[in-house]
């Protein structure tokens, strides 16, 4: 293991770290800034529709993974633009792919949603 900080120390740290990923993502992803107000809408709607709690739990659940693959999206695109400015079909694949991973989990949130919403007696 590297020196350095160990044990609350280097969890303190990692939580700063976290907190300015959250802060980068927020001021240069737009995509980023309106998946968390959707998600901020639908999660506040989520109690106010009559389902049971395993089922608003899926609802928010799948809300936050849109979230989670959309900054893990963002960061392989940040990767690949700090490699280079040219157009190489490995940085176009490797793009494709995380943007291919958040509609993924788009369209599992709207499944979700559907599901649970339709099956409202």
């Amino acid at each position: 293991m590297k020196p350095g900080k160990t044990g609350i120390y280097r969890m303190i740290d990692a939580t700063g770290y976290s907190v300015m990923g959250l802060k980068s993502a927020w001021k240069s992803e737009a995509e980023f800034r309106q998946e968390c107000v959707m998600a901020f809408v639908l999660m506040i709607t989520a109690y106010f529709i009559p389902v049971t709690s395993i089922e608003r739990i899926l609802m928010i659940g799948s809300l936050g993974l849109v979230l989670i693959v959309e900054l893990l999206n963002s960061a392989i695109e940040a990767a690949i633009d700090r490699i280079g400015d040219e157009w190489h079909a490995y940085s176009k694949k490797a793009k494709d792919i995380g943007s291919s991973a958040v509609l993924f989990s788009i369209v599992l949130t709207l499944f979700v949603w559907v599901s649970c919403v339709v099956n409202i007696k």
